[in-house]
């Protein structure tokens, strides 16, 4: 048991931080997102026995946080939106560095009114690197509605970026 906890908490120590950035998408709170990545962890840990080398233990545990958050969003509103808005006031002449800011945040404004499912999608794809396949795993959706759903979004994403 000793062996297994040590294992474990490698794991978690490897995998925390991807996973809360992840989840932190999909929630300003940071407790909710905090409650999230630890019943993650708490489930796989107790269901450790039950995974299968043939997926990434990542894939498997992403699955696991996203179940956690669709469960919560079951029973509350749909999905929180952050309300981040900023003025051009807050802005003086922009060099090259603010401009490369300013346009990080009209994308995070984009990303941010896509539905879930396109958020999460474009996020597990550009973010973490997933492959559709392995998406496909993690949503129980086929490899090819991943790829239809990250074509939308990015389509969306650009019609709000250049119509703004």
């Amino acid at each position: 048991m000793k062996g297994n906890q040590n294992a474990f908490n490698q794991l978690y120590n490897h995998h925390v931080d991807q996973l809360f950035r992840f989840l932190h998408q999909f929630s300003k709170n940071r407790q909710e997102v905090q409650d999230w990545t630890q019943r993650a962890f708490i489930k796989a840990f107790s269901k450790l026995n039950s995974f299968k080398l043939e997926s990434r233990f990542k894939t498997w545990l992403f699955t696991i946080g996203l179940n956690e958050m669709r469960s919560d969003r079951r029973s509350g509103p749909e999905f929180i939106e952050f309300p981040e808005t900023f003025s051009e006031s807050e802005f003086t002449q922009p060099d090259a560095e603010e401009a490369e800011f300013d346009n990080w945040i009209i994308a995070k404004d984009a990303i941010r009114t896509l539905t879930p499912d396109k958020r999460m999608i474009l996020l597990l794809h550009v973010a973490e690197g997933y492959s559709h396949q392995e998406i496909g795993e993690i949503l129980s959706i086929q490899e090819g509605t991943s790829r239809i759903i990250l074509h939308r979004a990015k389509k969306e994403l650009r019609q709000k970026v250049n119509h703004g």
